[in-house]
């Protein structure tokens, strides 16, 4: 987890649904065929400080923990629906920091 107003990144773990849900064999030519993905049902909000921001910048930064799943097409408007993400290791600061 990075802020662009801090100089460091943090690592947090955290709870999130993920992966694709079965699909059915038979598939029928009058609907359309939506791949389901397993997506949140129910989630809550945690707050960390980030170190080593500014002293005008805000440290706390908030991220979604999901208490419950299912299986169902994925929002775009509440998700990022891309097929592969940055990584849990991705900081654009260098070296993570703890």
């Amino acid at each position: 987890m990075e802020k662009e107003e801090c100089s460091f990144c943090i690592s947090v773990n955290t709870t999130w649904c993920a992966g694709h849900c079965l699909d059915l064999v038979y598939k029928d030519p009058a609907r359309p065929n939506i791949q389901k993905t397993c997506t949140f049902k129910e989630l809550v909000y945690e707050t960390v400080k980030v170190p080593g921001c500014a002293h005008h910048a805000d440290s706390l930064n908030t991220y979604p923990v999901a208490t419950a799943c299912h299986c169902g097409k994925c929002n775009s408007d509440s998700t990022d629906c891309t097929v592969r993400g940055l990584g849990p290791s991705y900081c654009s600061f260098g070296d993570m920091k703890e």
